[in-house]
């Protein structure tokens, strides 16, 4: 989530506001969408890099103790003729919830290390359909944007309206002083409205909050 607390420009796509990068026309094309895509997307290249490394670690460790057992050396951890048996009667070995309770573990992990190999990260941004133009807005820019429009429209101080922007959803939190008025209803119609007019192209999720107290707490 990107989570923005000073002031910043007032909306994106307003007169004057550098922060929005639009792309050429033919919005529907294959190639703007692998262009959106590659702008709001990251390979996961560390997540790649480390699971190649450990891997490389592992046969490292294995080649090493078979080197170690073929030289009647002791073995750093375990012979490879032990753990070989060890994990064939795996199958029958006690307690059984235990031996099941590993297998789903390891392919826990398994199925972590593939969807980090095949599916791209998301990068701290959200597009915005704009006619036949693509737009991709940074998070901060949008939480900005939204925060200063609250703080104009309900006269809430600036630094007293803190929005986060995730991929799915917005979380304002306002910390408003004590005894001053505050319309939660009303905040959340006009984030609403500008979210709308933002016209992201996918829908997010609107949280408002008041940090004034703790029972006070709002959540749509």
């Amino acid at each position: 989530m990107s989570t923005v607390s000073p002031a910043r420009p007032s909306a994106p796509g307003t007169s004057g506001d550098p922060a929005v990068p639009s792309a050429a026309p033919a919005r529907g094309t294959p190639a703007l969408a692998r262009v959106v895509r590659r702008e709001t997307h990251s390979p996961r290249t560390v997540a790649m890099f480390a699971a190649v490394v450990l891997v490389i670690l592992a046969l490292v460790y294995v080649g090493t103790e078979i080197v170690l057992s073929l030289l009647g050396a002791a073995p750093l951890l375990v012979a490879p003729g032990p753990a070989f048996g060890w994990v064939v009667a795996l199958p029958t070995a006690e307690p059984a919830a235990a031996v099941i309770a590993g297998g789903v573990g390891i392919a826990v992990v398994g199925a972590v290390l593939v969807v980090l190999a095949v599916a791209p990260g998301r990068l701290p941004k959200h597009e915005l359909q704009w006619g036949e133009r693509a737009v991709v807005v940074d998070n901060g820019v949008i939480a900005a944007a939204l925060a200063q429009h609250l703080s104009l429209e309900t006269g809430l101080a600036r630094d007293k309206i803190t929005v986060g922007v995730a991929h799915r959803s917005i979380d304002i939190t306002l910390a408003p002083a004590a005894g001053e008025p505050l319309d939660v209803d009303r905040v959340r119609a006009l984030a609403d409205a500008e979210i709308a007019r933002f016209q992201l192209a996918r829908p997010v999720r609107t949280q408002v909050r008041v940090a004034r107290a703790p029972e006070q707490e709002w959540d749509r």
